[in-house]
């Protein structure tokens, strides 16, 4: 279902200022943290240390905007991941 714009609105009022204000409490630890945690992996920097597989460029294809719109996702099951009830042990807060 959809909720009233009233709902949506008034929620937006608290919640997307209380969720910045995390957000930036965590950034200004982010220094500190990455001191901790592997402070020279940075692989947005330098790809050659990106632990990801390789994906062999013979199994890309190019699709199109349109071919997108009718994909249908209803089998597909949300983890908890996805609702964001995924575990705090490696947040920053």
């Amino acid at each position: 279902g959809s909720l009233p714009k009233w709902v949506v609105n008034k929620s937006s009022q608290f919640l997307a200022p209380k969720a910045m204000k995390k957000m930036y409490k965590a950034c200004l630890k982010y220094p500190d943290w990455k001191q901790k945690h592997d402070p020279h992996f940075k692989p947005w920097l330098f790809p050659e240390q990106s632990r990801l597989p390789a994906l062999p460029l013979s199994e890309l294809s190019l699709q199109h905007a349109d071919s997108l719109e009718n994909i249908d996702e209803s089998s597909l099951a949300e983890s908890k991941e996805d609702r964001g009830e995924g575990s705090d042990e490696d947040s920053l807060t």
